[in-house]
């Protein structure tokens, strides 16, 4: 098969002809129909995911069919179609018989601790635990942007946060998981307020939800902005991007019994950032986490859908082919564009991988 391949961390990845994937018993390979472009795969690509060993295939939002299935799999047959968290459960350990499958003790992450979807096939364990069969009416492409973004952002808002209607949000970062942030909490009859550095960013924040936005190189003080907005503080903040900067604001920007939710992945020099720990004793302020969902979770985020609260194919930027991929990767952290980058395009000819949709 085609697959994005680097050999060192932080060199330009090359496409080469590798190994099909075979299932492991428990597990299945999917054909990739589309998967998603994400600041997380350029983390890995940097060397800041102590799991990844070289060489290593990226990609960890995926949607595809069912090509082989290994032969302890009950629920799954060749042709169906599915996507899957980018987080997978084992189904055993304490934490997935507690309903935790996002932070599984033993969890697979394709792109992470297992070749990933930059790439024609991609084998995938635990399957029973972790597929989610797509809906006729849900396109590959859009079922992949909700892999690791959107769901994340789901959980963020609903299980994390847990909003609700006429509440003030803040959202720091406007990329991918910002923008689904923003829309999920406007689903929810939310305010929120849009935080980023980029004109065009927060205007496309402005159409899937916003009521206000703050360019952040224009107004020094951000946190005293979002306070000012919100009459007192947001109720819940998220922080999208992952900075010492904007995590700060995040937190010193809540009213009194705010919650803020980390997503944006802190990494490198950034794993321990300073923290306004004087406001969250004197305002009970609570600080949670969120990384990723559960697979049993998803019917929740596909009815949203279904029903026209939610519409995540609003947030995809473009699609690209997988020859094109490497270069997109390398240049993530330039924050160029808006929205989600999908690759759905496997063949040199630029042809996708099997049927359409």
């Amino acid at each position: 098969m085609r697959a994005v391949i680097y050999r060192e961390f932080a060199k330009l990845p090359a496409i080469e002809n590798v190994p099909d994937p075979t299932p492991k018993a428990h597990g299945v390979v999917l054909r990739v129909k589309a998967t998603g472009l994400c600041r997380s795969d350029w983390h890995g690509w940097m060397g800041h995911d102590p799991d990844i060993t070289l060489p290593h295939v990226p990609g960890h939002e995926i949607a595809g069919i069912v090509e082989a299935v290994g032969k302890d799999v009950s629920r799954w047959e060749i042709g169906d179609r599915v996507t899957l968290p980018f987080v997978c459960g084992c189904g055993a350990c304490p934490q997935c018989m507690s309903g935790n499958h996002q932070v599984c003790d033993n969890q697979f992450q394709p792109g992470f601790t297992g070749w990933g979807s930059f790439a024609e096939f991609v084998a995938i364990d635990y399957a029973d635990i972790n597929l989610v069969r797509l809906p006729d009416e849900l396109d590959y492409v859009t079922a992949a942007s909700l892999g690791c973004r959107f769901v994340t952002s789901f959980r963020a808002i609903v299980a994390q946060g847990k909003v609700a209607a006429g509440q003030w949000v803040a959202v720091h970062g406007c990329g991918g998981v910002g923008l689904s942030a923003i829309m999920i909490a406007s689903a929810l009859r939310a305010n929120v307020v849009a935080i980023d550095i980029g004109d065009e960013k927060l205007e496309f924040a402005r159409s899937v939800g916003a009521v206000d936005v703050i360019n952040a190189t224009e107004k020094k003080d951000v946190v005293e902005r979002v306070v000012s907005i919100t009459r007192g503080g947001a109720h819940v903040s998220i922080d999208a991007l992952g900075s010492p900067d904007t995590c700060y604001n995040s937190i010193a920007n809540l009213r009194k019994r705010g919650k803020h939710v980390q997503v944006g992945l802190m990494t490198g020099d950034h794993h321990c950032p300073a923290v306004p720990m004087d406001k969250v004793i004197a305002n009970e302020l609570e600080i949670l986490g969120s990384h990723g969902i559960q697979a049993y979770e998803y019917p929740a985020v596909l009815a949203m859908i279904e029903s026209g609260k939610l519409d995540p194919a609003k947030l995809i930027g473009k699609t690209i082919s997988l020859d094109e991929s490497p270069e997109e990767l390398v240049n993530m952290n330039n924050f160029a564009g808006t929205g989600v980058t999908v690759i759905n395009k496997f063949y040199l000819n630029g042809g996708s991988n099997g049927e359409s949709n």
